[in-house]
Formats: C-alpha cells, sequence, structure tokens
C-alpha cells in the first residue's frame, strides 16, 4: 500500500473529524480555529491526519490520529516529521501540544515538558488551552528549525 501526505482539503474534513472522533480527540473547534492539516492518504481514504494552528514564530501541533489498523507501523512518525517540515517552512521555529495518551511517543521525537504558564500567550489562548484538553493534559513543546 502506498501512503501519500499531502494537505488536507476542505472536502477532507468529515473524514478528518471522523478519524479523529474514533481517537477520542477533540474537534469541536476544527471550523472555527484555523488549523492546517496534513493528510495520509493510501488512495482509499485518509488513515492518518495531523495539523498545526499557526501563530508564527509559535504553532500548536493538533490532532494526530492514525487509523487503528495502521498504529505501530510508523506512519504517526511520518506525519510528526512531515508537520515539523511544513511548519518550519511557515516561520514556525516551535511546536507545542497536549496530550492525555501520547506524551511518551512525543518525547521519544525530542518534545519535552513544558509547564503551562510558560507557554505563549497565543497559544495559551487557544480552544485547546483554554477548555478542549483537561488540565491533566501533558503539555510538551519542540524547538524546530
Amino acid at each position: 500500500m502506498t501512503l501519500h501526505i499531502r494537505p488536507a482539503t476542505e472536502a477532507d474534513l468529515p473524514a478528518i473529524q471522523a478519524l479523529l472522533s474514533s481517537a477520542s480527540l477533540p474537534c469541536a473547534d476544527l471550523t472555527s480555529s484555523r488549523i492546517d492539516f496534513l493528510a495520509a492518504d493510501n488512495g482509499a481514504g485518509i488513515v492518518g491526519v495531523i495539523g498545526v494552528e499557526p501563530m508564527q514564530p509559535a504553532g500548536l501541533l493538533r490532532s494526530l490520529a492514525v487509523s487503528p489498523d495502521l498504529r505501530g507501523s510508523g506512519l504517526g512518525k511520518q506525519l510528526v516529521a512531515a508537520l515539523e517540515a511544513h511548519a518550519a517552512l511557515q516561520g514556525i521555529t516551535g511546536l507545542t501540544l497536549l496530550t492525555e495518551t501520547a506524551a511518551p511517543f512525543f518525547m521519544q521525537l525530542g518534545y519535552a515538558p513544558l509547564a503551562r504558564d510558560h507557554v505563549v500567550a497565543a497559544i495559551a489562548a487557544t480552544a485547546e488551552f483554554r477548555s478542549l484538553c483537561p488540565a491533566s493534559a501533558t503539555c510538551l513543546h519542540k524547538y524546530i528549525s
């Protein structure tokens, strides 16, 4: 199976929402927030997704999800690498994220814990930080080039 990671289109939004919902990830603000999504497409549909909410020079990494049958295949790592490259091209120098379940995964990729009170104001003001993710979620950050 050949996978192609590409910028998501508006037509992809229903499939993205379904994938995020199946992974129990927040998607209530997808239409009201500016999130640039990348989609992994296997020709039959979207099997992975990741997004960034850009606030140059900062970015909020949003919504990494992989179809259950492809978890453990390395697709998640490919999506993170593609998003980091995409974000860097937009002038983003650091990515911050919140996670309830994937801290070890992201820490293997160079993300480090960050206290919520050290998050830049623009990211702290997002719906993700204000209300969508619980206070118990781990905050992580990585500088990218």
